[in-house]
C-alpha cells in the first residue's frame, strides 16, 4: 500500500488554495460556526521570537514559518462552505467524467492508439440502494499514480485547468474544447454525501490500475495498485461513493435519473443509468388434478387447453438518460418548429405549444446561445420576484435557474428559456455569476431578444394570438412601464387599451396615432373603474362631438403605466379629466364673452362652495351636462384617488396633499346653469338657489368619478327636491267611507255628525 509521502497532511495548493478560501461565499450568508471554522483552519499557529528587540539593527533575523492547518477540518470547510445544495455533487462528478472523456477525445486525434481498448466514450452510473452506494464509471483518459497524487492529493489543483493551459500554450486557436472544470475542488463535493470515496483508475499511459481511497473524517488518503481481476477496467475511472446514513436516498435509481435530467441533460457524452425494467409474458398455470375428469376406461374425457397467466419478468439493463439534445447548438435554419416545441415541452414540463420562440447566438464581449419561449398560459403571478423559468448552462452543464432579476427583469419573468455559454465567470461552486458587468451585457441582450419575440406575436396576421398573449401577460408589460424606463420605446408598441371608438376591442398606440385627426395635438385618455363608466363620463362629450378618439383606461395599472411613458411618437398623453384641457378649437371671442357673462355667477358659486373647490370656471369640454368636477393639473385623477385611498395605511397626509382641491366647471349652454345665472342676478340669497348649487356640486362629484364626502346628506337633499317637484301631482283620491254593520250609539256629550247630502244637478226647466 502506498501512502501520501507527507503523512497526516494532504498537499495544499499554496496560493491557489488561499485564494479559493479567502473568496467570500456568494451563495448565502455563512453561519457563525462556519466563520469560526474558517478562522481556525486558516490562521494556524504563529510563532514569534522570544528575544526582545530593543534596537532594530541589533535584532536577530526574522524567522520564517509556513501556515499549518488540520486537513480534516479544512476539507469540511471547503466542502460545506462552497456548496449550498448537496445534490450538486452529481453535477460536479459527472462534469469531471465529461472532462476526462473530452481530454481523451482530443488527444486521440493525434494518438489513435489511446482508443485501442474501446472507442466508446460514455458515462455509466450504477446504484445500490440497499447498501447506499453510487458508482460512476467513465471511459475517459484515466489517471496514473502520479496524477492521482497531483490531482486528488492536492486540494484546489485542477487537472483540467492545467490541460487547458497546455492547449493555449500550444497556440492551437481552432481547438474546440468543452472542458468544464477549472477550480480543482469539484471532486471533493463527493464528501457532501459520502463517508468514504474510492477512485479506481486506469490510464492508457500506464499498465497498472490504481485505487485512491479517503474518508471524510480522515486527514490522509491511500493509493494502492488494483490486484482484483474482477475489478480491472480497460481504461477510464470508476468512482465509488459510500453514502452517509442520512444521504442514502441518493442511491435510488429514480433520484439519480432526476438529478441527471436536471443538471447534466445536455452533457456532450451519453450517460447511462442502471435501471430495473420489465416485460410481460404468458406462462402456463399448473392444473389441479382433482379438476381433471376421466371416463370409466381411465382415459381423459377430452383434451383440455392449458391455462395461462400474464406475468412481468424483471431484469436490469443500461438506459440512456440524456437523450434530449441541446438544439441551441444548431443553427436556427436547421431546427423545425416541431423540434422547438418538443424541446420546450420536455425541458419545462409543458403540454401546450408555446406562443412564440426565439433562437439566437450573440458574439462579442460575451458569447452565448439561447432559446427563449413565450408560454401559452400564465403560471406565474406578477408579484413573484423569483421564478425558475431561465435555465443557465455553462458548456451544457446546468448551473442555476434561481435568479432574482439578474438575467431578466421581473416584468419579463414569464419568459422561459435556456442560456448556454462557454466562458461565463462563475464562483468556485459554479452556482453564481460573479462579474456584474458581464451579467448586465447578457441581460440587455436577452431583454432585447424577448421584446423582438413579443413584437413578432403582435405583428402576426392572426389577431387572436396577441389577444391571448395580452390577456395573460398584459399586466407584466404595464409593470415594465413603471420599472424600466430604459425600455419604454420597446414596451409602448406592445400595450393595448380600449377606446371610445373601438367597439370594445383593444387597440395599440400605433393604431390610435394612425386614426388621429389632422388637427389633433395629443393622445387623450380617461381612467375609470369600468368600461361603461369611462365611456359615459361627461368629460368625453365635446371630444365625441369633435370625433376625437379617447383611450379608456379601466385596469388599475393602466393609468400609472401610461403616465410613466409621458409621450408616444412625439404625442403627449393628456388626461381629459384634468384642468386646462386644450382641444385646439378655441373661439377666443366667444370664450371671453361667456366668462364676462358668468363671472359674477362663478364668484357666487365659489363663495357657496368655499374650500371645497379651488375655483369655478366656464367649461369648454361639456355639451349635455350642466357641470363637471375636474382634478388639478398635477393632482390625482378620480380613478387614481380611489385606488390610493383603497391602499392607504396609517398616515394619510400625503394622500390629502395629492388629492388637492378640484376645479368646478359649468356649462353656460345648459338650462340649469342659465337659471342659476338668473338667480344670481335677481336673488343670490335665495335658499332654493343655494341648495341647488350644493346638489349640483355633489352630483357632479359622482358623475366625475369622485366620492361625495357625505352621501347621506346628498340623498336627503335629493329626496327633498323630489318631494317639492312632485307636490300636487299624482295625489291619492279619497276613499269612500265604508258603512259599519253596527253603528255605535252617539255619545251624549258630542253631537252626531251629519253626512252631507249629494245633490244631483238637474236641468233648469226641471226645477220647481
Amino acid at each position: 500500500m502506498v501512502t501520501n509521502p507527507d503523512p497526516g497532511l494532504s498537499r495544499l495548493g499554496g496560493k491557489r488554495l488561499l485564494s479559493v478560501l479567502a473568496a467570500p461565499k456568494l451563495n448565502g450568508a455563512e453561519s457563525l460556526s462556519s466563520l469560526k471554522l474558517r478562522e481556525s483552519a486558516l490562521v494556524g499557529r504563529r510563532y514569534e521570537s522570544s528575544a526582545a528587540a530593543v534596537d532594530s539593527s541589533d535584532a536577530p533575523p526574522a524567522e520564517k514559518f509556513e501556515y499549518q492547518a488540520e486537513v480534516n477540518r479544512l476539507m469540511d470547510l471547503i466542502v460545506h462552505s462552497l456548496y449550498s445544495n448537496k445534490e450538486v455533487f452529481l453535477r460536479e462528478l459527472v462534469s469531471n467524467a465529461s472532462d476526462a472523456l473530452d481530454k481523451l477525445r482530443y488527444l486521440s486525434v493525434t494518438d489513435p492508439d489511446l482508443l485501442k481498448d474501446g472507442p466508446e466514450l460514455d458515462i455509466r452510473i450504477q446504484t445500490d440502494k440497499d447498501n447506499g452506494i453510487i458508482t460512476i464509471i467513465d471511459s475517459g483518459i484515466g489517471m496514473t499514480r502520479q496524477e492521482l497524487v497531483d490531482s486528488l492529493g492536492t486540494i484546489a489543483s485542477s487537472g483540467t485547468a492545467k490541460f487547458l493551459k497546455t492547449l493555449k500554450e500550444s497556440q492551437e486557436a481552432n481547438v474546440d474544447s468543452n472542458l468544464i472544470g477549472q477550480f480543482g475542488v469539484g471532486f471533493y463535493s463527493a464528501f457532501l454525501v459520502s463517508d468514504k470515496v474510492a477512485v479506481s483508475t486506469k490510464s492508457p499511459k500506464s499498465e497498472k490500475q490504481y485505487v485512491w481511497e479517503a474518508e471524510a473524517e480522515s486527514n490522509s488518503y491511500t493509493i494502492r495498485e488494483e490486484k482484483d481481476p474482477e475489478k480491472l477496467i480497460p481504461r477510464g475511472t470508476r468512482l465509488t461513493l459510500y453514502l452517509k446514513r442520512d444521504d442514502k436516498g441518493f442511491a435510488h435509481p429514480e433520484r439519480i435519473q432526476k438529478l441527471l435530467k436536471n443538471y447534466s441533460q445536455f452533457v456532450s457524452f451519453p450517460i447511462y443509468t442502471w435501471q430495473e425494467k420489465g416485460f410481460t409474458k404468458e406462462v402456463e398455470v399448473d392444473e389441479d388434478p382433482a379438476e381433471v375428469k376421466t371416463e370409466g376406461d381411465g382415459e381423459p374425457k377430452k383434451e383440455v387447453k392449458k391455462k395461462t397467466k400474464t406475468v412481468v419478468e424483471k431484469y436490469w439493463d443500461w438506459e440512456l438518460t440524456n437523450e434530449t439534445q441541446p438544439i441551441w447548438l444548431r443553427t436556427p435554419k436547421e431546427v423545425s418548429t416541431e423540434e422547438y416545441n418538443e424541446f420546450y415541452k420536455k425541458t419545462f414540463n409543458e403540454y401546450l405549444d408555446p406562443l412564440a420562440s426565439s433562437h439566437f447566438t450573440t458574439e462579442g464581449e460575451v458569447e452565448f446561445r439561447s432559446i427563449l419561449y413565450v408560454p401559452a398560459t400564465k403560471k406565474e403571478d406578477i408579484t413573484d420576484r423569483k421564478t425558475k423559468n431561465i435555465r443557465l448552462y455553462v458548456k451544457r452543464v446546468f448551473i442555476s435557474d434561481d435568479f432574482d432579476g439578474e438575467l431578466f427583469p421581473r416584468y419579463l419573468s414569464f419568459v422561459k428559456g435556456v442560456v448556454d455559454s462557454n466562458d461565463l465567470p462563475l464562483n468556485v461552486s459554479r452556482e453564481i455569476l460573479q462579474e456584474s458587468r458581464i451579467v448586465r451585457i447578457m441581460r440587455k441582450r436577452l431583454v432585447r431578444k424577448a421584446f423582438d419575440m413579443i413584437l413578432g406575436i403582435s405583428c402576426s396576421e392572426n389577431r387572436d394570438d396577441y389577444e391571448a398573449f395580452w390577456e395573460n401577460y398584459g399586466k407584466f408589460l404595464k409593470l415594465g412601464c413603471m420599472e424600466d424606463k430604459e425600455n419604454h420605446k420597446r414596451i409602448a408598441p406592445l400595450l393595448r387599451f380600449f377606446s371610445s371608438q373601438s367597439n370594445e376591442e383593444l387597440i395599440s398606440l400605433d393604431e390610435y396615432v394612425e386614426s388621429m385627426k389632422p388637427e389633433q395635438k395629443a393622445i387623450y385618455y380617461i381612467a375609470g373603474d369600468s368600461l361603461s363608466s369611462a365611456k359615459n363620463a361627461p368629460f368625453l362629450e365635446k371630444l365625441n362631438e369633435m370625433g376625437y378618439e379617447v383611450l379608456l383606461l379601466i385596469d388599475p395599472m393602466d393609468e400609472v403605466s401610461l403616465t410613466n411613458l409621458n409621450s408616444y411618437k412625439d404625442k403627449s398623453f393628456v388626461d381629459i379629466s384634468k384642468e386646462d384641457l386644450d382641444l385646439g378649437d378655441k373661439n377666443e371671442e366667444r370664450e371671453k364673452e361667456m366668462k364676462q357673462e358668468y363671472s359674477q355667477t362663478c364668484d357666487w358659486i365659489k363663495k357657496r362652495l368655499g374650500e371645497r373647490v379651488a375655483r369655478v370656471d366656464v367649461s369648454n369640454r361639456l355639451s349635455s351636462s350642466p357641470c363637471v368636477l375636474v382634478a388639478a393639473k398635477f393632482g390625482w385623477s378620480a380613478n387614481m384617488e380611489r385606488l390610493m385611498r383603497a391602499q392607504s395605511i396609517g398616515d394619510t397626509s400625503s394622500l390629502d396633499f395629492m388629492r388637492s382641491r378640484k376645479v368646478f366647471e359649468i356649462n353656460p349652454e345648459h338650462e340649469i346653469i342659465k337659471r342659476l345665472n338668473a338667480a344670481c342676478r335677481i336673488n343670490p340669497d335665495d335658499p332654493e338657489a343655494l341648495k341647488a348649487i350644493d346638489i349640483l356640486f355633489e352630483t357632479s362629484m359622482i358623475s366625475s368619478g369622485f366620492t361625495p364626502d357625505n352621501p347621506t346628506d346628498l340623498s336627503g337633499k335629493i329626496y327633498d327636491m323630489m318631494s317639492t317637484a312632485m307636490a300636487g301631482k299624482w295625489a291619492s283620491q279619497p276613499q269612500p267611507a265604508q258603512p259599519s254593520q253596527q253603528p255605535a250609539a252617539p255619545s251624549s256629550s258630542e253631537p252626531e255628525p251629519l253626512e252631507a247630502e249629494v245633490v244631483e244637478p238637474v236641468e233648469a226647466g226641471q226645477q220647481k
